[in-house]
């Protein structure tokens, strides 16, 4: 068989790691991979390189991925659709590895559609696609951001100030709760519960006459009640760009107005985004490659290798994409255990 691999969509750590396990899964069964680059757009547009195990032996270790990634949806309009089936057949491609989140799963689920033989491996720092129980650049992604508010509650306790952290998440929190309760912040804002004013207000004051300083994290879809606006434009799978947003200097604003506590704000960012992945996104990116191979060795075209509790299976894209992954009420309850 000959395998295409691509990886779509922002980039996060791990995906090195999948798109080698792709290759030495594959190869490892007398079957070749090329490599699509910057995601669909190459698919579209019939840009790509040959991956041998040479090619990929090291990268395991590295962030980012070797394919480059865009956020192109290839079936944006037919005529897109069309070159993306013809580079198919004219590259023979026996089975197509498409590894990112919702939106180039969602385009895999639409090349499904149309006879492609297409399998999934989801990835996303986010942490929202469903079916699975993690996402790989999830672990990283977070990791990162709490090594970031302990570096502001140094600042925080220095100057007696209250500090915000934003980090990424447009509707799903598991960034920021994940940051909030390993970071021990006193307040945590998350895309899915209301926003309540009064109480971060009082979070914040209770945090400052107990040790003098505060530290709070938000997330960036998180909702303040204000007009909504083109901000930052759209992608081409309609979603608004939240970098111009600004959630988490809006909330230092109000803090400060409320308060009168000297507050900053920061915004990690694409720092989420890079650098090497933790050991947990390594292996678990390592699984869902190797088991994609086997779905598409085994004929399980249309599906998409997910995590469920300790194992590894296959789901369909359709059952994997009903709905995105939020964080759930336990989990809620278990975070605001820890608010001041």
């Amino acid at each position: 068989m000959k395998f295409g691999v691509l990886t779509g969509g922002g980039d996060c750590p791990g995906l090195n790691a999948a798109i080698r396990a792709v290759v030495y899964r594959a190869t490892g069964h007398g079957h070749t991979v090329v490599g699509f680059l910057d995601g669909w757009k190459g698919v579209r547009d019939h840009l790509l390189r040959p991956l041998t195990r040479a090619d990929v032996h090291d990268i395991v270790v590295r962030g980012g991925t070797i394919l480059g990634s865009s956020r192109t949806n290839p079936f944006k309009s037919e005529e897109d659709a069309t070159k993306v089936l013809s580079t198919l057949g004219a590259e023979g491609i026996d089975a197509l590895v498409a590894i990112g989140g919702d939106d180039t799963l969602s385009a895999a689920r639409e090349l499904a559609r149309r006879g492609g033989k297409v399998v999934g491996v989801p990835k996303t720092m986010d942490n929202d696609v469903g079916g699975t129980d993690w996402t790989f650049g999830f672990d990283s992604a977070s990791t990162a951001a709490v090594e970031a508010l302990a570096r502001l509650r140094d600042t925080a306790h220095s100057h007696h100030r209250a500090i915000i952290l934003e980090v990424m998440g447009r509707h799903a929190g598991w960034v920021a709760l994940a940051t909030g309760l390993g970071g021990a912040a006193d307040a945590t804002l998350l895309p899915e519960e209301p926003f309540d004013e009064e109480a971060l207000i009082r979070h914040v004051r209770t945090a400052v006459s107990h040790r003098g300083y505060a530290i709070v994290v938000v997330s960036e879809g998180v909702d303040l009640g204000r007009p909504k606006g083109a901000t930052g434009g759209q992608d081409e799978f309609g979603h608004e760009l939240l970098r111009e947003r600004g959630v988490g200097a809006e909330v230092g604003r109000r803090i400060e107005a409320a308060t009168g506590i000297e507050t900053r704000s920061a915004q990690i960012g694409h720092i989420q985004r890079g650098g090497p992945p933790t050991l947990f996104d390594r292996i678990l990116a390592t699984r869902l490659g190797v088991h994609a191979v086997d779905l598409a060795l085994g004929g399980r075209f249309g599906e998409v290798a997910v995590l469920r509790g300790e194992r590894v299976e296959g789901v369909p894209l359709e059952a994997a994409l009903r709905a995105p992954k939020t964080v759930p009420a336990p989990w809620m309850d278990l975070l605001h255990a820890f608010d001041a």
